[in-house]
């Protein structure tokens, strides 16, 4: 190697982690790119749940999907930075391309994440755990755990610095994906962001069934949004559940959100007066197809729905005559 030669070779400073995750200047897009590594057709998960619980006294938000499950080279790439080999299944694209979503998304969430994964070969369970930069393979036989030889120092460094000290804890938290299928991801990220006066940035309390973001903290974010603006914003800015039900042009996966199933709208086909035309930039070889229409919910809340490969880019983007108050 480069480094036994005498070579310098680049390193990468730990705290690239928090500087990468400030991509993300609001929470949602943070939570979305997770849902996106479960949408797409590699993982082709069925069911994306979302949910907030306290392990040993921390907040902490957990998501887990009942997909394909990660083996030990896809996880690897997973936690490394700039390595995707995501393609086209059976005409489905990948939103996720640069092999950066989890690493911006998690660490935007919280300081520490743990992720397991479920692989299920005949009558073998394979289990991949991450912790940080700690990867292990272990396998599950009569309900306990085996570790491979070379992976054991991992293991002990995941009991010892992660929530989760003993073996049963982690089996546990391996249940949890069985309950769902055969083979499935699970993420649970702990120290949640806080603003400056202490509580976390999510507020858990005022919905049972929701996930939301407290007026203070967006008012806070890099778009310096005036409260008397964000009150005219619409339920999806601030409301996992409304953004979630809008988050995909044409679902392919259910999501749950603390246990409640999220009623996905097809926004295309809610407005009236639907009319059809197609856009051809000089800069693509294809037509881009775009629907007008009217807002039935609320004549406030109106602009540009952009959709990326399915995936919602901008909401409400208010452009040319939009943008003059009336």
């Amino acid at each position: 190697m480069a480094s036994q030669r005498g070579v310098p070779t680049s390193k990468l400073c730990p705290k690239f982690l928090h500087t990468n995750s400030t991509s993300h200047t609001w929470p949602f897009s943070a939570i979305a790119e997770l849902i996106d590594n479960a949408y797409d057709p590699d993982v082709n998960a069925m069911q994306f749940w979302i949910d907030k619980t306290q392990i040993k006294g921390q907040d902490c938000l957990i998501f887990m999907d009942n997909g394909n499950g990660l083996d030990y080279e896809k996880m690897h790439k997973m936690l490394s930075f700039g390595y995707s080999d995501k393609k086209v299944i059976c005409g489905k694209h990948p939103i996720g391309l640069y092999g950066n979503g989890f690493k911006s998304g998690s660490m935007r969430l919280g300081r520490d994440a743990i992720v397991f994964s479920k692989l299920q070969d005949g009558d073998t369970m394979q289990v991949y755990l991450s912790f940080v930069l700690s990867l292990c393979v272990l396998s599950l036989t009569s309900g306990a755990l085996c570790v491979n030889e070379k992976h054991k120092a991992s293991l002990q460094d995941i009991l010892r610095y992660s929530l989760f000290n003993t073996e049963n804890e982690l089996l546990e938290e391996l249940e949890a994906i069985s309950s769902t299928g055969f083979s499935g991801t699970r993420i649970i990220v702990w120290n949640l962001r806080r603003t400056l006066t202490g509580p976390t940035e999510f507020d858990f309390t005022t919905s049972s069934d929701d996930i939301k973001i407290p007026l203070d903290v967006l008012e806070s974010t890099s778009e310096q949004y005036r409260r008397s603006e964000l009150l005219t914003k619409p339920e999806s800015y601030y409301s996992l559940r409304a953004y979630c039900r809008i988050l995909y042009l044409k679902p392919r996966m259910q999501i749950i959100i603390r246990g409640q199933k999220v009623k996905t709208e097809l926004i295309s086909k809610s407005l009236a007066y639907i009319a059809k035309d197609h856009y051809k930039p000089n800069f693509v070889n294809s037509r881009i197809p775009i629907t007008f229409g009217y807002n039935t919910k609320s004549k406030d809340q109106y602009g540009i729905m952009m959709y990326h490969k399915n995936r919602l880019i901008k909401a409400y983007e208010r452009v040319g005559v939009q943008l003059k108050v009336e």
